[in-house]
């Protein structure tokens, strides 16, 4: 890639060994069901600075003007596949709401410890304009627009698709995709110089807003599919459907080198990942790489407990691969130099579902001798599970927030409504494998002025390996063509 002075890094390893040391990070806030009627979400910023005097410390929130919007994931508008452009700045959040099918843009760029509001995208161009719901993910992408998926029709029913934002005044323009929209919809990643996008879906928005229900997959209102686009023509190209050992995939991530045509997905409820790779024919392929067994219980809601695998990354150098167990309770490491046989090296439990002494009986553990502890820091129980994860540049540090989304909270961790999410730091062996909890660092937001709240995505404000795609220099090669799995 070329040297230039746009956003982000050059490339992956450009970032990891040059790349600033994080010291502030952005988390979108979520008010409780039970106050959401009367107190907006808001954009917190933290200082993760060990040096600074606030550090730990929330220093700034960015109220938004409307209640009950459940803002999700974040993304911006310029990042790394931007960087040949020096026209180009890092300077708005984009922070779409899956319940209210809001868009909130974030200037960042004028103070970056004290974000304002500088647009709001209305759910009715949403509508109007696209035919679509509930946002998720957003990404930048390399001529100056910024593209988010969505997950649902205007009836709130399931519908895979894309808006895009003119990335100046952020209007919106209308869908990305051309023909068919897919079932589902929630994450995406796309690789120009394979010619290729991948997506994944979560389910119907009229399902999962209400708390999960496993009839709902009966009926058919979850997915199980992973969906790959032409980038160039923005058509469907092909589906994979991975079954019952593939459900409700969300995360999904191409190995951070724009050169090799692979990546990882994370299947919430089966509890699996799967590697997806290009053959030498040129169709895309799945196998199930790693999958985390359910755990027989009793006094929990079900007779078996998943995992759930609510996010997964890869680290910059595409050496290890972290994902969190939200109801499990661990954080997981893996080694994927051999990317069909991950290995894990490292693992920490932190809350869960199945902590000694609380009510929930583990009566056949495929993995686990005994049943862990509930894990404590600064003397406090950690509330929830380990949930969304996001680690440094360096891959040293990885952080931890502990709320999934909110009527989800209420049925698994009620505890998470009084006593709010909390963000945590891991210590991470890079070099052996290793994962260990760093008892000085903690945000607990149960002590937020106005009550407690549900902390979600962590964003740097200089772009993160969630946040920021890199692309080739070299001409881009077509579906097809002679580059073979790796």
């Amino acid at each position: 890639m070329a040297c230039c002075k746009g956003p982000g890094y050059a490339t992956p390893l450009d970032a990891m060994k040059n790349g600033k040391r994080e010291e502030l990070v952005y988390i979108p806030c979520i008010i409780p069901p039970s106050e959401r009627e009367k107190r907006p979400d808001y954009l917190a910023t933290v200082d993760v600075n060990p040096e600074s005097s606030d550090y730990c410390k929330v220093i700034h929130r960015l109220n938004l003007p409307y209640n009950a919007d459940e803002v999700h994931h974040t993304g911006w508008n310029a990042c790394s596949s931007c960087h040949d452009d020096d026209s180009k700045v890092r300077n708005r959040l984009i922070m779409p709401c899956v319940n209210s099918s809001r868009i909130y843009v974030i200037d960042t760029g004028t103070d970056i410890r004290a974000p304002k509001l500088f647009r709001i995208v209305e759910p009715s161009e949403m509508f109007e304009r696209a035919g679509l719901s509930a946002p998720h993910t957003t990404h930048c992408l390399a001529n100056g627009e910024v593209m988010i998926s969505c997950m649902g029709d205007t009836e709130g029913n399931g519908k895979g698709g894309f808006v895009l934002l003119d990335g100046e005044s952020f209007i919106m323009k209308g869908n990305w995709e051309r023909g068919d929209n897919t079932r589902f919809g929630y994450d995406f990643w796309y690789q120009p110089y394979f010619n290729i996008m991948v997506s994944t879906g979560w389910g119907a928005p009229n399902a999962f807003r209400k708390g999960f229900d496993l009839k709902d997959v009966e009926k058919g209102n979850y997915c199980s599919e992973i969906y790959f686009w032409d980038w160039e023509e923005h058509k469907l190209i092909q589906t994979i459907d991975m079954g019952p050992d593939g459900m409700i995939p969300l995360e999904t991530r191409f190995l951070h080198n724009p050169e090799v045509p692979e990546g990882f997905v994370g299947c919430a409820l089966s509890s699996t990942v799967f590697h997806y790779y290009r053959n030498k024919t040129g169709t895309w392929c799945a196998e199930k790489v790693i999958d985390v067994p359910s755990k027989k219980v009793s006094g929990w809601a079900l007779p078996e407990m998943p995992g759930l695998i609510t996010d997964i990354l890869l680290s910059l150098d595409d050496k290890h691969l972290y994902f969190s167990n939200w109801l499990h309770g661990d954080i997981r490491q893996y080694d994927i130099t051999d990317r069909s046989k991950p290995k894990l090296v490292g693992q920490i439990f932190l809350g869960g579902s199945i902590c000694k002494g609380e009510g929930v009986k583990v009566t056949n553990d495929p993995e686990l001798k005994e049943q862990p502890d509930h894990r404590k820091i600064q003397g406090k129980p950690i509330p929830g599970g380990p949930q969304m994860i996001q680690l440094s540049l360096d891959g040293k540090r990885l952080y931890v927030t502990t709320s999934l989304f909110s009527s989800w909270d209420k049925q698994f961790y009620p505890e998470l409504l009084t006593k709010g999410a909390m963000m945590l730091r891991i210590d991470v062996n890079t070099d052996k494998g290793g994962l260990t909890l760093n008892e000085d660092f903690l945000v607990d937001f149960a002590n937020e002025p106005n009550g407690p709240v549900l902390a979600h995505e962590i964003r740097y404000p200089g772009g993160d390996c969630t946040s920021d795609i890199w692309l080739s220099d070299k001409m881009p090669k077509k579906a097809g063509g002679p580059t073979p799995r790796m």
